[in-house]
Order: structure tokens, then sequence, then C-alpha cells
């Protein structure tokens, strides 16, 4: 009833009378994502009858509650076919100022039109696949960067940069020739870069490093959602750079990671919306070459030096929350590095393992990183392995028993998901430099069996990277409850990894027997 009414005024009525019905249906059915069938060819009419209003001269109101209606009535896919056509698609193009030309966005009154015909371009690119292949014959990722252009700094219309971005996104997810077109022919990565920096307002202090304001007021939600569009549309151009080819290319990965840097030390507006805002930046490191990682940490200033060297020392005694406070950021400190962004990485992986659920999709993608950072970065290692790893002093709880990140990580070595054990394992095995010995000074055999029996180290040794040689860490504790090399080793295992017959495993075991007999 309510299509066969709002139809017969969208046919028959003025803008007034087409504004009103149409604010009616919008709002009764703003919430509505299933339809009934029965009513399926009234709707595809009253698409139809919208378009053809969005032709005639009306109010931008008129305009505005149209596109409302037909941004819900987009949410079914069955309607869309015999409504999907070039000549509709070219309609809302127009609206949203998707053009090649230079007009500039001057009509504060206009933006609510380019909003919601943004918003129902991306419900009809998403849900119909004609819509998909008109988008890349009427050319929308070209026209969507130079819309983006237009208002990269203008903050006041964040609305128009979020959807451009979501629906970049979204044909980029879609279109793997659009992500080849963006990064390379439409300059994607320096544009969309720009995008982040402007909605983190970076002030640069060095040709990677940015001022970090820690009492600086949080990101304004709209800011947020800017910012987290932009990391999702980074993420699929830049997919598969594993590798980087060019001079130019080296730099602007390194720009990249400086913002996300950046993007890592600053909060949301709340909690949640930090979360998300952290988990798709660690999605779009995980692109980044790791040898451009390294901006990650950056040295300390001669002003940080002094004041980390003296802070202490100058406050009085009964301060006692300074204190703390100075004594957190000195954790954040290492071999005259600033590690914020890696503490700050390393927190979000304990949060995921705490969540207790969904590890491969939000747990997996931070320990990659971590682990790859490790293996390149000598000074991430170091202070990962101080922070995770810590001289073992409890030796006589197993390892998997307690509430620290080293007992959290060890109970993921054994997880049902072979996917987040096996990187739990990588991980734990990167800060200890691939030595078998150490690994299990740290997790225990059970644990590590099968990381080490997929490797061919069952019999002990190391893995095929190089470390640098660093100093023992064995604690006093650990080498009195150290047990003998020999019982580390598996009955009937020769030093190659194979196995020896069991009779003269036996014979061996038999001969240890009488010579500890004999030494009592």
């Amino acid at each position: 009833m309510d299509e066969e009414r709002a139809l017969y005024i969208v046919r028959a009525g003025e803008a007034g009378a087409i504004e009103r019905v149409l604010r009616d249906y919008s709002d009764k059915h703003r919430a509505t994502f299933k339809f009934e069938s029965t009513d399926e060819d009234k709707r595809k009419k009253l698409c139809e009858g919208i378009f053809k209003v969005l032709v005639k001269d009306v109010p931008t109101t008129c305009q505005v509650s149209c596109l409302e209606v037909l941004r819900i009535l987009s949410r079914d896919k069955k309607i869309l076919v015999p409504v999907t056509t070039k000549e509709n698609m070219q309609i809302l193009l127009r609206l949203a100022k998707l053009t090649e030309s230079d007009e500039s966005l001057e009509k504060v009154s206009e933006f609510p039109v380019i909003v919601e015909s943004l918003k129902c371009l991306c419900n009809i690119v998403f849900n119909s696949q004609m819509a998909q292949q008109l988008s890349l014959e009427l050319n929308l990722a070209a026209k969507l960067c130079n819309l983006l252009r237009k208002c990269k700094d203008r903050k006041f219309i964040n609305d128009i940069k979020c959807f451009d971005l979501r629906l970049l996104f979204v044909l980029s997810l879609l279109h793997t020739d659009i992500r080849s077109q963006l990064r390379y022919e439409l300059q994607g990565l320096p544009l969309l870069t720009q995008i982040l920096e402007s909605a983190f307002s970076i002030k640069w202090t060095d040709e990677y490093e940015s001022a970090i304001d820690h009492n600086g007021p949080p990101l304004s939600p709209q800011e947020t959602d800017c910012a987290i569009e932009a990391l999702k549309a980074l993420f699929n151009v830049t997919v598969d750079s594993w590798k980087v080819h060019k001079e130019s290319d080296s730099h602007q990965f390194r720009v990249m990671a400086a913002v996300l840097r950046h993007c890592l030390l600053i909060v949301g507006p709340t909690e949640d919306k930090t979360e998300e805002l952290h988990s798709n930046a660690v999605n779009l490191l995980s692109n980044v070459p790791v040898s451009c990682l390294d901006v990650l940490i950056c040295p300390l200033t001669h002003e940080e030096t002094t004041q980390e060297a003296t802070t202490l020392d100058e406050l009085p005694s009964d301060q006692t929350a300074e204190k703390e406070t100075v004594l957190k950021n000195s954790t954040m400190v290492y071999n005259g590095m600033n590690m914020e962004a890696i503490h700050v990485l390393l927190n979000f992986m304990e949060k995921r393992i705490d969540k207790g659920s969904s590890y491969r999709e939000g747990l997996t993608p931070v320990l990659s990183l971590l682990t790859e950072c490790s293996r390149a970065h000598r000074n991430i290692r170091k202070y990962l392995k101080d922070q995770v790893l810590p001289p073992l002093r409890d030796v006589t709880n197993r390892p998997e028993v307690g509430s620290t990140v080293r007992n959290k990580l060890v109970r993921l070595m054994t997880h049902v998901d072979l996917g987040v054990k096996q990187i739990a394992a990588e991980f734990l095995f990167v800060l200890c430099k691939e030595r078998v010995d150490s690994l299990l000074k740290y997790t225990g055999y059970g644990n590590a069996a099968g990381l080490l029996a997929a490797r061919g180290l069952l019999a002990g040794g190391r893995g095929d990277n190089w470390y640098s040689e660093d100093e023992d860490t064995d604690t006093e504790e650990y080498k009195n409850a150290k047990p003998k090399e020999e019982l580390l080793k598996p009955m009937g295992l020769k030093p190659d990894g194979t196995i020896t017959p069991l009779e003269e495993a036996l014979n061996q075991y038999s001969v240890i027997e009488e010579t500890s007999s004999d030494t009592d």
C-alpha cells in the first residue's frame, strides 16, 4: 500500500507533494532491509518514477527525498535489474558531481544531494553486476578520484569524502583491474595517503616523523569514519605490494607507514571506534613492504633523551602517579628508539587474544605483522623479546599457565585452528632468534613440538634466518631448574632428526640407566 500511494503521487503530483509522500515513506522504511516479494513490481515502478523526477528541475529538498527512498529500495537486489541502466547511472553521477570537469564544490545547499547520490551508488554498485560493468564503462574510479581531489583539504565536507571513499573501496573490492588503475594510472596511493593526512591533521617534523599531541582531543566521529574508509580503500590498492621495485615506491610506502604510525598513536571518539581504526591500520601495514616498516620506530630527540634520564630523579617521592606515568613511558623506549607504535601493536594483539574468538580474522594480521617486523628489524625484535619473553624467573608453573603475554601466546600454540597456532608459534620462534633451545626454554617441548616437527627441528638446532648473537639471558632460577640436555631430546631420535629403531633406542636407554646408577 505504501508503494502504491507513493507511486501515484510521484507520477501525478507536484514537487511539494512528492517530497512529502517520499519523506513519509523514508521515515517508515528507514530500517527496512527485507522486502515483501508481493510488492516487487510496485517497487520497480517506484524506482523508475523517481528517476523521472530526478531529471526534472525540482527543489533540492525534493531531490534529497527522492534519493533517500531510492537508497532504501536499492537494498533489494531483485528490483535493480530493470532499474540499473546507463542512463540512470549517469543521472546519479551528475547529481553526485562525479564529472571530469573542474567545477568546484561551492554550493553548500547541494552537499546533501551529493551525499545521498553517493549512498545510492554504493548500494547499487554493490548489489548489481550490471552496475559494476557500467562503472567500468563510465570510468567511475577516475571520477571518484577527481571528486576527492576537489575536497581533500576541506574538513566541512567529510560526508562527501566518506562516501566517495566507500564507493572507491567497493569498486576496488569487486574489480581487480580497478586496483591496478588506482595504483598507477590515477595515483591513488599518494591521493589516499593525503586524505589520511588531512583527516589526522598531521604536522611533519621530519621526512617520516609527525608531531604527536598525546593530550590533544580525540578524532571527531566524521574524521574517524573518513579515515577508516580511506584505510580500507588503501588496503585494496596495495594488496599486491609485496616488493618495492622503484625508489619512488619505497618513499611513498614509507610516507604511508609514517601516517599509519600516527594513526596508531591517536584515539577515536569511542573505544570501539579506536579499535576499528587501529584494526584497519594493522591490516594496511601488512601490505607495506617490510623494508619500509622501520619508520614505525624513530630515534629519541636530544630533549627526549635528557628528559627520560632526569624526570624520575626530579619528581618528589610523594608524586606516585607522576612517577608511574614516567615509568610507563619509559617502557616504550628501547636502545634510544621510540617504541610507542610497537607498544600499541603489542597491546592491540593482547586485547584480541583476550577476546577469545575470531582469532583468524582479528588476531592473525597483527601477529603476522609483528613477526615480520621482528624478523627484519633488530631493534623491534629485541624490544618485543623484552616485553613478551622477559628473563624467566617463574620455573615452577607450566609455560601455558598464567596471565602474562607469554602464557597467552603459548596457549595459542596448541589452538584448534591450524593457522592461529602456526603464526603464534612462529612469532615466539622469531623472538627466540629461531633457536630451538631458547624456544623450548620459554614454551616447553610439548607446546613447541608442532612447529619443530614442521621445520624438521625436533632434534634441536635453529632456523634458516641469521640473527645477531646476544648475551646469555638465563636467570639463576632457570639455571637451577634447567633439565639435562639429553632429556629434551625425544627417545629414539637421531641427531639428523630421523627415528632410530626401537631396539637401538631401548639399548641406549639401558646404558643411560646403568650410568646413572653407578654415579649415585
